[in-house]
């Protein structure tokens, strides 16, 4: 069977989602979220592409990140893959797989969704029982945009630069975004978009691609229930 073809569509964010082999976990100590990070950046900057959003789970990562070209999220996937693998081999003296099969992606319609999906993402570890706050956790883009910590990996979007013209009560105003948790339609409507690589956004936003791009954008009929087991510690998607 054919690999499912992506929307990649230069300056506009996706939502990327990279698991760990089996569910299993990718991190194993405070020096490879960091290297993860530092790798992650570097490829980033070699690709011409932004990162926005991020948090580092366990077993997984979740990206908002903004192509300048074609290729940018897929070349820097796989120079991010082949740097930090090697390391995580190197270090842990183990071979084989570290990532379960390619990275998914979903194209996010900025207009009234790319803010859900920034507090979705920063909100992982809240949902997955590690911390009470997103401000908890160390590994993930909160610190950079709701308190303004310096973060060389968080480039802002233009629609998180215009909650405010000044970056304090810019980040007051994105801080009071996580007041109240995404409704259940929300957390559907993104993971659903992201599990089958569709389109997140508005249904004009999704007609406008699918014009574009002469390709589905929503899901289609639902078939029988697929069953995940979720691991109950460190794990929300």
């Amino acid at each position: 069977m054919s690999r499912k073809v992506r929307f990649i569509l230069p300056g506009v964010p996706q939502h990327v989602i990279q698991r760990g082999n089996n569910r299993s976990a990718c991190f194993f100590k405070d020096d490879d979220y960091r290297r993860y990070r530092y790798n992650l950046q570097e490829s980033a900057e070699k690709n011409r592409a932004q990162i926005h959003a991020y948090v580092l789970m366990t077993n997984h990562v979740h990206l908002l990140v903004t192509p300048s070209e074609p290729h940018s999220i897929t070349h820097m996937m796989q120079d991010l893959g082949r740097k930090f693998v090697r390391y995580i081999n190197r270090t842990y003296q183990r071979t084989g797989s570290l990532w379960e099969g390619r990275f998914k992606a979903s194209l996010v319609d900025s207009d009234g969704y790319l803010l859900t999906c920034m507090r979705y993402i920063e909100m992982n570890p809240v949902r997955a029982g590690m911390v009470n706050h997103p401000g908890d956790y160390r590994w993930s883009s909160y610190a950079a945009n709701a308190d303004g910590q310096a973060d060389p990996l968080v480039h802002p979007h233009s629609l998180y630069q215009s909650l405010d013209e000044t970056g304090a009560r810019r980040r007051r105003a994105y801080r009071a975004l996580f007041r109240q948790h995404p409704d259940t339609d929300a957390l559907h409507a993104i993971r659903q978009a992201l599990n089958q690589e569709l389109v997140l956004g508005s249904e004009a936003f999704k007609d406008y691609i699918g014009t574009l791009t002469k390709r589905p954008t929503r899901h289609g009929k639902p078939g029988r229930p697929r069953v995940e087991a979720m691991i109950s510690t460190g794990y929300s998607e």
